[in-house]
């Protein structure tokens, strides 16, 4: 099978690692892995792209501001204009389930920002504000670290890639480890990393997201009764269409 034209709409950046394995085996078939990041503070971005580019995603920053996200019509537009010129083949986004759970600040409205766009993109909406843009159909859509997944992406053959990847988000590993100390204190965060010590709270939460990582894509691979050592689980939008039926 050949390499797809993907686009993940990441609210913060992490996501392009959570789903780096999907993202990078769609670029070693031959396809382009993007990411629009909508939400990332200016420290965070130097990691966010080193991460990208581990794992061959081409990514870009929207610049929208904490806690003022909203589907306003300018917001609609910016999200309009990337994927009228991306063309995406396929989208990633948050499951719209998890995200009313999430209590991560913008994802509620972020997830019907996304939704709107995507529907929008497909219409003759805001054609005079882009010359040469034309509609883009609707693409299939995946709902990243849902609930309840309906499919999974065999990672075993990228992992240490998606490991490298999540090892450049610095601001990120640092900001795990002290929410984790808050959340299950330090004898929780050694059993969980190991005794250490560690030189900066990055590194603590580096080796955290190691450990946390693999049981996340192990339950959903092998644990669960699977075919994969390890598997990024999608929700897929819709109905498959098959020709016939697959194994």
């Amino acid at each position: 099978m050949t390499g797809q034209r993907i686009l993940i709409l990441a609210t913060y950046g992490m996501e392009i690692v959570e789903c780096g394995g999907a993202l990078a085996k769609n670029v070693r078939a031959g396809g382009t892995s993007h990411a629009a990041v909508l939400l990332a503070r200016d420290p965070s971005k130097p990691y966010v792209r080193s991460a990208s580019e581990v794992l061959g995603v081409q990514a870009r920053f929207l610049d929208f501001a904490s806690g003022t996200v909203t589907p306003d019509v300018p917001s609609k537009t910016t999200l309009v204009r990337v994927i009228r010129e991306i063309r995406p083949d396929i989208v990633i986004c948050q499951d719209p389930e998890h995200s009313f759970e999430d209590l991560d600040p913008d994802r509620r409205q972020a997830m019907i920002l996304y939704l709107e766009a995507l529907a929008l993109a497909a219409r003759d909406f805001a054609l005079e504000e882009m010359p040469g843009l034309a509609p883009h159909p609707i693409p299939t859509v995946y709902y990243m670290t849902p609930s309840r997944p309906n499919c999974l992406v065999n990672v075993a053959d990228v992992w240490e890639l998606k490991e490298r990847a999540m090892a450049q988000l610095r601001t990120q590993m640092a900001f795990s480890a002290q929410m984790l100390r808050h959340t299950i204190g330090e004898e929780g965060v050694r059993v969980i990393a190991g005794p250490g010590p560690w030189a900066e709270d990055a590194d603590l939460g580096a080796a955290l997201h190691r450990e946390m990582d693999r049981a996340f894509h192990l339950y959903h691979g092998m644990l669960t009764h699977g075919r994969f050592a390890l598997a990024e689980p999608y929700r897929r939008d819709g109905k498959f269409h098959l020709d016939r039926l697959v194994v």
